[in-house]
């Protein structure tokens, strides 16, 4: 806890959410950060390979990332080769990117990484209260965004 921080403060959720939310993102930075990576790239590799390939336009607004980051963090994937560009067969003026063998193995090493920073995270919870945190962030999250609530 932070000195000085009151105890009804410490003990209200928003305060909690975002302390916690704050700490892994360090955790998740850090995490990518040694394998030279950022967030936006595993970001964008994870939407191509769950949803194919897509334009630059499409990608930024699936992965909620502006257009002129999608472009800098594409310039990256393309130079390191995790992605390919190519122009749209039906509209020339755009791209279409595509996952490449190199990128879905960064990917997955990514994924791997990402999957030892939410055991680091969540260390102190059993899988069925990781499980049930899970839950409960997402639904909270649908409710906010106006989406479907689980239950």
């Amino acid at each position: 806890m932070e000195p000085g921080t009151p105890t009804r403060l410490r003990t209200t959720p928003s305060w909690l959410l975002t302390q916690t939310a704050a700490h892994a993102a360090r955790l998740v930075a850090d995490g990518l950060s040694a394998l030279d990576a950022r967030g936006y790239h595993y970001r964008l590799l994870a939407a191509l390979d769950e949803h194919g390939p897509a334009s630059q336009a499409d990608l930024g607004r699936r992965c909620g990332i502006d257009r002129s980051d999608v472009v800098a963090v594409l310039n990256d994937l393309t130079a390191r080769n995790h992605v390919r560009r190519d122009p749209d067969p039906a509209d020339r003026r755009r791209n279409v990117i595509t996952l490449t063998d190199t990128g879905r193995r960064e990917l997955h090493r990514m994924g791997e990484t990402l999957d030892r920073v939410q055991d680091t995270l969540l260390a102190p919870l059993s899988a069925a209260d990781r499980a049930t945190l899970t839950r409960l962030l997402t639904t909270l999250l649908d409710h906010h965004r106006g989406g479907p609530v689980t239950r």
